[in-house]
């Protein structure tokens, strides 16, 4: 069965009542897109950021697909009809389709992060199984693949690992299938968690995580401290966050602009000798080695 998609550009609507106004005439769903390709940076814990041009689509059932709907919509919104661009769109497994252009990632010489349906045939590969979820974090996003990079270049035998702001867990999951011994994964948010738990579970290494739903959580002692999180938050957390590391251990700080490198790391040289690892794409990672 087709159903009607309903999409136009939000200007100066406001999103929530845009949105509110879509499900009050029957959407089945609505969602918020990049209307013309520009960066979002990842939000602060709690804030949603949009688009500078962001339109909105909403998809309706076939039957409410008639012209009245479409006049009904725009005159709630104040908007001309004309500006609600009509389509109609054929029925298919959609919790499935959107993964069709997520492909397996390779990072350094041997880790790759893969979709459930891809195989990975290079031989020694270390493949982290994981698709897109609720949570930040598949290797797609270049501040976490510095990080994933950094990982397989790293010597992790054997190591006990923080993974602070751990999202999809993807982090957490990598070191794991990488040597470590054990990781501590904390989040805010209660999905990020759930997320980790699950993708821990998926790759047979649920046993060696432990989840911390409070900072206080973490263990002091810890050989690599990584956290790809806001500079801000690393600021304000480093008298907390630099401790957990063991004297020769390792912090990877990540979810940095390349402005805000040089704060970041005059802060956290108090503890490390703080260096950069790589820049990609506008974003910068540090690492540094405790003393």
């Amino acid at each position: 069965m087709a159903h009607l998609e309903l999409s136009f550009e939000l200007a100066e609507l406001d999103p929530e009542r845009a949105e509110a106004a879509c499900f009050g005439h029957g959407a089945l769903s609505v969602t918020l897109s990049d209307a013309r390709d520009d960066a979002v940076l990842e939000p602060r814990p709690g804030e949603v950021r949009l688009w500078p041009r962001t339109r909105l689509q909403a998809l309706f059932a076939a039957e409410s697909a008639d012209a009245a709907l479409i006049a009904a919509l725009a005159s709630e919104l104040r908007l001309e009809p004309r500006q609600l661009h009509a389509r109609a769109v054929v029925d298919r497994v959609w919790e499935r389709e959107w993964l069709k252009d997520f492909h397996a990632m390779r990072f350094g010489r041997r880790l790759w992060v893969c979709p459930r349906h891809e195989t990975v045939t290079q031989a020694g590969a270390v493949v982290v199984r994981l698709d897109p979820g609720l949570a930040f974090g598949t290797g797609s996003h270049p501040s976490t693949a510095l990080c994933l990079d950094w990982l397989d270049a790293a010597a992790l035998d054997g190591r006990q690992v923080i993974d602070y702001g751990c999202g999809s867990g993807v982090l957490a999951v990598a070191a794991l299938k990488l040597g470590a011994s054990r990781a501590y994964a904390f989040d805010i948010d209660p999905q990020a968690l759930l997320a980790t738990r699950q993708n821990a579970a998926d790759n047979g290494v649920a046993e060696r995580l432990q989840l911390c739903e409070r900072g206080a959580q973490l263990p002091r002692g810890c050989d690599v401290l990584l956290a790809n999180i806001l500079s801000e938050i690393l600021i304000n957390m480093a008298e907390v966050l630099a401790p957990l590391v063991t004297r020769g251990g390792w912090a990877l700080l990540a979810g940095l602009l390349p402005t805000q490198e040089r704060e970041v790391a005059a802060v956290y040289s108090a503890w490390f000798d703080m260096q950069r690892h790589a820049q990609r794409d506008g974003w910068v990672a540090l690492h540094g080695q405790r003393h």
